[in-house]
């Protein structure tokens, strides 16, 4: 082996153990080009690592986005922003933004079946993984699937370090309270977890309950009002009044049938 067959061989074997692997596989493009270009040396060490932070920040956020556990396919660009009342449309746009995560601040969505809440909440959550460049960490569950896994937690005397894991996210994506009636048991452990989360890590809820139906979720006034107060405390509230999306899709797809018949 000659001393250059030697020399790559070391490289590759330094940037493996330093875990460098955009390193390991660019160094002799941009080795090439720098000598063509005439690049300093700081020049070529620059956009080595801007490759390899790049690569980086890339499978952050792949890695981020599967353990959210979202609905790819509800990204902000398949949403139709256009339907939403122009305040929930400001809002919303605000929202992508992300800065109500720092402020520990909750995302209240209401609207009628098929409105969009999810999407539009799903949407968001993709948003502060990809501009955060993966930092942000986002869980979504369906209500009832949380709370069965609260109450299976609490059941085998795991209650809390259930919680303290659900803690590490920066934002929570509760999603339909409300749409499946829970029991007593099981909605005391929903309660649990919004209370532990008062002021430490966002809340993002959809729901075709307004406020003043809760008591049917929390199934006793003063829980009911004491999760509100919680709720509304810091947040931001969206008001998605419109028809639903499924049903508008469903109308547009007969209409062109009947037109096309």
């Amino acid at each position: 082996m000659t001393h250059q067959a030697q020399l790559k061989e070391s490289l590759r074997e330094h940037f493996t153990e330093l875990r460098l692997p955009t390193f390991r596989t660019c160094w002799e493009e941009v080795a090439q080009r720098a000598e063509k270009e005439d690049l300093t040396y700081e020049e070529y060490l620059l956009e080595l690592t801007e490759r390899e932070c790049e690569e980086r920040r890339k499978n952050r956020i792949e890695r981020e986005l599967r353990r959210s556990r979202l609905p790819l396919e509800k990204d902000l660009e398949s949403f139709d922003l256009e339907r939403l009342p122009a305040p929930a449309r400001r809002k919303v746009r605000t929202l992508a933004g992300g800065d109500f995560v720092a402020r520990t601040e909750n995302v209240l969505a209401f609207g009628k079946p098929g409105s969009g809440k999810t999407h539009a909440l799903c949407a968001l959550g993709q948003e502060l993984i990809r501009n955060s460049g993966g930092w942000t960490k986002v869980y979504f569950s369906p209500c009832s699937h949380l709370v069965q896994r609260l109450l299976s937690a609490k059941k085998e005397l795991e209650l809390e370090d259930y919680l303290k894991k659900l803690s590490r996210y920066d934002a929570l994506i509760v999603d339909d309270i409300g749409y499946v009636q829970q029991s007593r048991e099981e909605m005391e452990v929903l309660f649990t977890l919004l209370a532990e989360r008062y002021e430490r890590g966002s809340v993002m809820i959809t729901s075709n309950l307004p406020f003043s139906k809760w008591e049917s979720i929390f199934k006793d006034p003063m829980t009911t009002a004491a999760a509100i107060d919680r709720l509304v405390h810091h947040s931001v509230i969206l008001e998605l009044n419109v028809s639903s999306y499924r049903l508008e899709q469903s109308q547009q797809k007969q209409q062109t049938e009947r037109d096309n018949s």
